[in-house]
């Protein structure tokens, strides 16, 4: 059964919050939910707590490297094609 609530948010976060919904085919409602049935749905004694992306978390302990090999352009070229087919 649905319930309603009044929350009060920074527009701007709001106006992020309805274009990330509407690209997930979901209502605002619907996310808000969602998130909240994922925060309270394990013990989590703190905001610290909240599980956090295992790249993020890499991230913010050092300096991000990015590892690409260096190809000619006309075999970065023929990859690109190859991989159409």
């Amino acid at each position: 059964m649905d319930a309603k609530i009044t929350l009060s948010f920074d527009k701007q976060i709001i106006e992020k919050a309805k274009q990330y919904a509407e690209k997930q085919n979901i209502s605002l409602s619907r996310l808000m939910e969602y998130l909240l049935d994922k925060i309270t749905s394990d013990d989590y004694s703190s905001l610290e707590d909240l599980p956090v992306s295992d790249w993020v978390t890499a991230v913010s302990e050092g300096k991000a490297e990015y590892i690409t090999k260096k190809r000619k352009r006309s075999k970065l070229k023929d990859e690109y094609k190859n991989r159409k087919k």
